[in-house]
């Protein structure tokens, strides 16, 4: 029988991160979130259109049925949701060191969280309005 060839894994093998591990999915939420915002950008813009010049009530009104305070906040979470993805690859691409790349990587996301949270919020609040 002949000898099996010295085979050593690569380091993502070793680390678990070689392809398929995880990009993938982040590719693919990538583009279902940008999709989700095709659909939803082109819906804001005609409310936030059509609400310039309204009163104050007018717009609490709008925003507070079900329809539009549920497409505003489908809006906020897929746009700070998008955001994250896009600026991850950035800093993933861009940023050489790990220990910067994680870091930033956590500042970016915990930013994005609490300025999710505050615009979730604040829709919810003018729907119970």
């Amino acid at each position: 029988m002949g000898k099996q060839p010295n085979v050593t894994p690569s380091l993502k093998t070793a680390r678990g991160l070689g392809s398929a591990k995880e990009g993938t999915d982040h590719w693919w939420m990538q583009r279902l979130s940008a999709l989700a915002m095709m659909v939803l950008a082109p819906l804001m813009i005609f409310l936030v259109i059509t609400l310039i010049g309204e009163p104050y009530h007018v717009v609490v009104a709008k925003m507070s049925s079900p329809l539009w305070g549920g497409i505003t906040l489908l809006f906020v979470c897929a746009s700070f949701y998008h955001a994250h993805l896009g600026l991850q690859v950035v800093i993933e691409d861009y940023i050489g060191g790990h220990a910067a790349r994680l870091m930033l990587i956590i500042v970016i996301r915990a930013a994005l969280i609490v300025l999710g949270l505050i615009a979730s919020l604040s829709v919810i609040r003018i729907m119970l309005t």
